[in-house]
């Protein structure tokens, strides 16, 4: 997939949605497999099995979240500023991350309890055989400690899935999150 930055002047450099157009059919068993593969990942955050879920990761991985601003006038579809990110993770500082949050990190302690929802899953095939562009919406929902008002946040994820060894794994993600000003107070969790 190629990663565009929206602040192009060329507008047909604006990504939206898949880029492939080789779908792979709603239904079929690539689809219900990849979409099975992203419910237990959700399931598997939910539950803070990071161990589980690092098991779905591959060792190439690129996982990141571009920052989002908001724009008007002819530029309002350039939005998303991929020269800047919220985070810029790969399988190593994964590693660390999801070490650190079974451990003590202090952004999680308490633990935050989540619920992703995962929608609106569209799956393609790509120029490599047993890749798969996924992109997906998601909805996670969070609360932390006592606190009675949850935080919310929506987002397109931009994910390459390779079938390795008996099943899916991520290769690369991209959070594209919906907001500008962000109302989470901290992105010490995954999505």
């Amino acid at each position: 997939m190629t990663n565009y930055a929206t602040a192009a002047v060329d507008k047909s450099a604006v990504m939206r949605g898949l880029t492939s157009k080789t779908r792979v059919p709603l239904g079929s068993e690539i689809y219900n497999r990849i979409l099975e593969t992203l419910y237990d990942e959700a399931a598997a955050l939910d539950e803070r099995r990071f161990d589980d879920w690092v098991a779905m990761l591959h060792p190439e991985l690129i996982y990141t979240a571009p920052i989002r601003l908001t724009r008007t006038g002819p530029n309002r579809d350039r939005d998303v500023v991929r020269t800047m990110k919220h985070f810029d993770d790969d399988y190593n500082s994964i590693l660390m991350r999801t070490g650190r949050l079974g451990k003590s990190a202090w952004a999680e302690d308490p633990p935050s309890r989540c619920r992703r929802f995962v929608t609106n899953v569209r799956v393609a095939e790509t120029e490599t055989p047993d890749d798969y562009e996924v992109v997906s919406y998601l909805f996670v929902e969070r609360s932390r400690g006592d606190n009675w008002v949850n935080e919310r946040l929506t987002a397109e994820r931009r994910d390459l899935w390779r079938f390795a060894d008996g099943g899916y794994k991520l290769v690369r993600r991209e959070i594209i999150v919906d907001q500008s000003t962000l109302s989470m107070s901290n992105f010490a969790i995954f999505f």
